[in-house]
């Protein structure tokens, strides 16, 4: 299953329907209501009976992998569905309106074997097809990459994307490319023993230096796009971590490492924020106003200038680190910042260098 990451898509996913062992997020595809009149029927059946293209064996596959709820609960196979029950198929990402085609998207891949594939997503590209981009995402890519492996099935639950960043946010991710892989991954994921590390530039000089950011993480109730931090008992909230340290100041911005405890959607651009620092450029929370430093027409023009080199939040997912879940070997990768946000950071150092002479 899949971690909510630092990040969903960049539009907000819909809500959950239920959560599994592992603590990921699942939404619903199919609900079917049995009626009153139901004799008792396997689970898988049922399903067979009520869905076009859908063969016993893929269902049955679903239910292994967790995806069949009955009632709000996960059921296997065998399951004998009865009279009023509530049927629901759920997975770890929402439902792709289309069938997910095959699309020759260019992939920068940094490691592949038989188990795993970690990819440097590049800005720009949406991860999963939904919210208006029903072609032309990762999932798309990934599948013409596997359009000969006849193991890979793109629409499978049980294999894939293990977390998600960001349509804006570039970086590191690793596909599971089997259900054992995924499984295990989705695991350490939960347990926090994964290690990822973002780079990202703020707006302001964050105090102290390093320090923690506990605060929970739920939709914003006056703007369904953004997400906050809300009161502790808030139920809507969930529990988020990021640990942060300051890399280098820059006059009016900052360069931070990030590192995420937990993962929410959005995390690292809301807990900026939260804590007075929005990531320079991201326009969903206020980042792409001038924030810092004395608004004169000159500075103005100097900071569009960096937004127009860096057009998007200034945030990449740099590092990313996992135990192997066939040979239990350490994996540790790195992905060079990317151009964008190295040159909006070279325009601030030449122009801090500029403004102490």
């Amino acid at each position: 299953m899949m971690d909510t990451e630092e990040t969903a898509e960049d539009e907000i996913l819909p809500s959950p329907v239920a959560t599994d062992d592992n603590g990921t997020e699942l939404y619903e595809h199919f609900r079917f209501v049995a009626d009153k009149g139901q004799e008792l029927l396997r689970v898988d059946k049922f399903l067979v009976l009520r869905m076009q293209k859908a063969s016993r064996n893929r269902i049955q596959q679903a239910a292994e992998a967790g995806c069949i709820l009955v009632n709000g609960r996960p059921v296997k196979s065998n399951y004998r569905v009865k009279p009023l029950d509530t049927v629901q198929i759920v997975m770890d990402r929402p439902r792709y309106e289309f069938e997910i085609i095959a699309e020759d998207i260019p992939l920068d891949i940094v490691y592949e074997d038989d188990t795993v594939l970690v990819v440097n997503k590049p800005a720009g590209l949406v991860v999963h097809p939904g919210h208006g981009n029903y072609s032309g995402t990762l999932v798309n890519a990934l599948a013409y990459h596997f359009r000969n492996d006849t193991e890979y099935d793109v629409n499978d639950p049980r294999l894939g994307l293990v977390h998600r960043i960001d349509k804006d946010t570039s970086g590191l991710l690793v596909v599971a490319k089997t259900p054992d892989a995924k499984t295990d991954l989705g695991r350490q994921f939960f347990n926090k023993t994964t290690k990822r590390e973002y780079m990202a530039v703020v707006w302001g000089i964050p105090s102290p230096a390093s320090g923690r950011i506990e605060g929970n993480i739920g939709r914003n109730p006056k703007d369904r796009l953004q997400m906050t931090v809300l009161p502790d008992d808030d139920p809507n909230g969930k529990h988020a971590v990021t640990h942060y340290e300051v890399i280098e100041t820059l006059g009016h911005v900052s360069v931070v490492r990030c590192v995420l405890e937990t993962g929410r959607t959005h995390q690292i651009r809301v807990h900026m924020r939260h804590i007075g620092h929005p990531l320079l450029a991201d326009a969903r929370y206020g980042g792409d106003q001038v924030l810092r430093g004395i608004p004169s027409a000159n500075y103005r023009k100097f900071v569009a200038n960096c937004f127009d080199l860096c057009p998007r939040q200034a945030l990449h997912a740099r590092t990313l680190g996992f135990r192997h879940p066939k040979t239990g070997e350490e994996m540790f990768f790195t992905a060079p910042v990317p151009s964008d946000i190295t040159a909006m950071v070279e325009r601030w150092r030449a122009y801090v260098t500029s403004s102490t002479h």
